[in-house]
């Protein structure tokens, strides 16, 4: 079974360039009732680096902060895969 880390990795990695790009984007201080990542810590950031970002940032909540951008961005298959790997915490909402 894979870490949660290991899976938003996955799901990154499905990502291409510019939709990476637009998922950094989001974490600089799109999403209400979520901290901010600053631009300067996720600028020429990789995928792995951004994982551990994500991680640190939010905590228990990075799978739903996850599955939000990639709403955001259009990838709703990657939130159907996301869904059918792992499930939020329970009573976290």
């Amino acid at each position: 079974m894979e870490t949660p880390k290991e899976v938003v990795l996955g799901i990154l990695e499905n990502l291409g360039a510019d939709d990476f790009e637009k998922f950094k984007w989001y974490l600089q201080g799109v999403l209400k009732d979520f901290t901010a990542i600053p631009k300067s810590k996720l600028e020429n950031v990789n995928r792995v680096n951004t994982v551990d970002m994500m991680f640190q940032t939010y905590s228990i909540n990075t799978i739903k902060v996850t599955r939000i951008v990639l709403v955001k961005i259009n990838q709703n298959d990657l939130v159907e895969n996301l869904s059918n790997i792992i499930s939020e915490p329970a009573g976290k909402s």
